[in-house]
């Protein structure tokens, strides 16, 4: 079940949006002990989801896209692990998401008529039945109104804000 993204049928109009996010929060705080605790913390900070805060990922363009494996602690098996660097919003500053151990991934492609991802639009977090971090997030090519879908399934989420030029930005 999705809560914040297009599928639950929410539009930019402030009461389905404004139930859509109650409905979000409430989710959290029903689970909060499933989460991993830099998730939960991330999705229930006052700037994430407020995109007159810098740090916040709404409208981020991305700059890079890193899949890693190493090895793992196991003989003769590797782990997976995605990197994110993105160009906030306001340009003014770069978001680096990092999943450190990623279970599985599925990272829609683009299209001919779409050569970019656009904007990071709307992005959620819940726990999979197997009890890991599930993110995913919605990106928004504007020209074409194309959206691209991502959902990662990682132990937890680290996030790390870096102003440009020593601006603050939040």
């Amino acid at each position: 079940m999705v809560f914040i993204l297009s599928d639950d049928g929410r539009d930019d109009e402030y009461p389905a949006a404004e139930r859509a996010f109650e409905r979000y929060e409430a989710y959290l705080a029903e689970n909060q002990t499933a989460f991993p605790p830099r998730a939960y913390e991330l999705a229930t900070s006052n700037w994430f989801y407020n995109s007159r805060d810098h740090r916040c990922p709404h409208d981020a363009w991305l700059e890079s896209l890193q899949i890693s494996e190493k090895p793992s602690a196991q003989p003769r098996q590797r782990s997976c692990s995605i990197a994110l660097r993105l160009l906030g919003a306001y340009h003014d500053g770069h978001i680096e998401i990092t999943y450190p151990t990623v279970y599985a991934y599925s990272l829609q492609k683009l299209s001919r008529d779409a050569p970019s991802h656009g904007d990071w639009r709307y992005d959620e977090f819940r726990i999979s039945d197997r009890g890991h971090l599930i993110h995913e997030i919605e990106w928004a090519y504007r020209a074409q109104c194309k959206a691209f879908v991502w959902v990662i399934e990682a132990n937890d989420i680290d996030f790390r804000w870096i102003p440009v030029h020593g601006m603050s930005g939040s």
